[in-house]
Formats: C-alpha cells, structure tokens, sequence
C-alpha cells in the first residue's frame, strides 16, 4: 500500500488491468490538481493478485502541517479488478491508515455512477452518502429509439436549432478560445467559483495530455461561435466535461450539441454518454434539463473518510465551533469553509 506519484509506472501499469475511466489517468489527475493547488496521487493497495487504486488531490490545511485529500474533479472513484468485499475491506482500511501516517486527515470522494464499488464496505470505512441520480444515453439502441427516448420540447427545439441553420462542428481547436469566451460569460452569469473558471491554457493542456480521448465541439451560427461542449471519450463510456451556450431567445444550439454529441459517440462504437446530474447531485433544473434526453438513472454517491478522528473534531471545534464533527453528511471536511 503506498501513494503513487502521477509519472509511476505502477500507476499506469494498474489502470491497464482495471475498467475505469479517463478521470483515473495521471495526465488528467496531474492537470486537475494544479487547479485546486494540490498535489496529485494515487493510493494503490494489492493483495493475493487483486489491485485498487483511487486517485487524489492532496491539499495543505491552512495554518497547520496537516493535509487532507479531494478526488479530482469528475467521477473519478476507487476501481479494483474484484468486487470481493473482504478485498476491499482490507484495501480500504489500508488507505486509512496510509492517509493518517502521511499526516492526512481525511479525504472526500466522488464515486462513479458507472463503475460498480461494494457500497456496504465503503459505508462501514466512512459515510457514504447518496445525493441524487444522474442521466446517460444508451448508445447501443437505434437512432430512432434515442430520438423517441427524447422528451418532446427537446425535440422541438433540436429541430428548431436545424431549421435556422445552427452547425455543429467536431474537435476544430483553432475554436477554443472563442468557445471559452462564452463559457466564461456564463460562469460569470451563474456567479460560480473560481475552479469552474477553466481557462484557454488548462483545456488545451488537458487535450495535449490526453490526446484523441477529449473532444471539442462548437455550436455555430453563421460563423460565430454560440456554444460548445468538451467531452472524454475512454473504453467506451462518453463523458460530459464542460459545456455552456451563450443565452438568447429563440437559441436552442444547447439542445442541439447534446444531440450531436451522442450521434457522434455512437458512430465511435461508444457504448454510453454520460450526462452526469443536477448541481451536487440535486434533483433541480439542471438535471430536469438532461434527464429529457434519456430515461437512464444511476445513483450518485459520495464518500467521506475520515484517516485521524481525533484532529478531525479538533479542527471541527477550532475552526467551525458550531459544526457537529460527528455529522459527515452536510459539509465535508467541515472545518473547511462552505
């Protein structure tokens, strides 16, 4: 059981036994951490032939020599090759211990709605907590079954797009920078975070790291660019990166490039699109919106640890005085800020 280093070749060589996802690779966990302004690694643990790694942020706590871990952005999860649950019991009470040697205090992870974990085991290592659903696109079926799976006032509006003419166009680069311009535009309207304002540089940083598996496509009216999505496309599993569309009426381009998208994955052989869910996991506006593309449910959960009990409530009272440390369900890590 260790921490791996993103350029470990233990890191690279368990990914290759393991069905997972683009957001498990070191050229992707590497970019995200500069983000978050931590440090990137994976925990890797192996016993009787079996593997489980499980990608994470290290970030210092401010004001103290400890440190604590987020996944990096996305579903990135812990992957085994085995869902035996006497495995993976073992494996994760080795992360625990190996987090609270490193002076780690806790670690708060995305699982993957995709890729199957014993949740009974993660549960009794931490709280696990469900947060919702998400959405994806059964590519396997027919072109006409995604378009009657459609809900109709999507279907309208695709078609409306058509009718005035709106293209979109696949992994043109050279439209990058003026696709992110509208998305910043949008961030700024939705007042969201500094780490959601993923600039020119850091996207194609991560398509230069990651090559042909990110994707870029641009909604296009005329010649300007009104919206656009990036993409992972990994072992057949299509995933949703960022996208935005500049606001207007009667513009229904949004629509449209959800539509291509998954017309384009299926011709790649892509087996699913997945749209993820509503802000945090809610069922609110934002997953209203996509679950009109797909009947498809999966739950989404997240796990928290926590590695060093007795510092965790020691900076729950400190920092937080009037948060519960033993309730892991609301904020977490809650002696960080909301």
């Amino acid at each position: 059981m260790t921490l791996l280093d993103p350029s470990s070749e233990v890191w690279a060589e368990t990914l290759d036994r393991l069905d997972h996802d683009l957001y498990h690779s070191p050229s992707y966990v590497r970019l995200d951490a500069r983000l978050y302004g931590g440090s990137p690694v994976a925990f890797h643990f192996s016993r009787d032939g079996h593997v489980f790694l499980l990608p994470l942020i290290l970030r210092d706590i401010p004001d103290i020599s400890l440190r604590d871990a987020i996944s990096p952005y996305g579903y990135p999860a812990p992957v085994s090759d085995t869902l035996d649950p006497a495995f993976w019991a073992s494996a994760c009470a080795a992360l625990v211990a190996t987090l609270r040697d490193g002076g780690i205090v806790s670690a708060f992870v995305r699982l993957h709605p995709l890729l199957g974990v014993p949740l009974e085991v993660l549960s009794s290592a931490g709280e696990l907590v469900r947060h919702g659903e998400t959405v994806s696109m059964d590519l396997t079926v027919s072109l006409e079954e995604m378009w009657r799976q459609t809900r109709s006032d999507h279907r309208n509006h695709i078609n409306r797009a058509r009718r005035a003419g709106t293209k979109v166009v696949f992994d043109d680069w050279s439209r990058l920078g003026e696709w992110v311009e509208v998305y910043h535009d949008n961030m700024r309207r939705v007042g969201a975070g500094d780490y959601y304002f993923f600039t020119t540089e850091h996207l194609a940083a991560l398509h230069d790291a990651v090559g042909d598996r990110m994707h870029l496509a641009v909604a296009l009216e005329g010649d300007e660019v009104v919206g656009g999505n990036t993409f992972f496309t990994h072992d057949g599993i299509a995933t949703g990166y960022v996208s935005s569309t500049r606001r207007a009426r009667n513009r229904y381009a949004d629509e449209l490039l959800y539509d291509e998208v998954r017309r384009f994955c299926k011709a790649r052989g892509d087996r699913v699109f997945h749209l993820g869910g509503g802000k945090g996991g809610a069922d609110d506006s934002l997953f209203f919106y996509k679950s009109g593309f797909s009947p498809s449910r999966h739950p989404f959960h997240t796990w928290r640890v926590v590695a060093d009990p007795a510092r965790y409530r020691e900076l729950v009272r400190s920092r937080r005085p009037g948060a519960d440390p033993d309730d892991l369900t609301a904020t977490f890590p809650s002696y960080r800020l909301p």
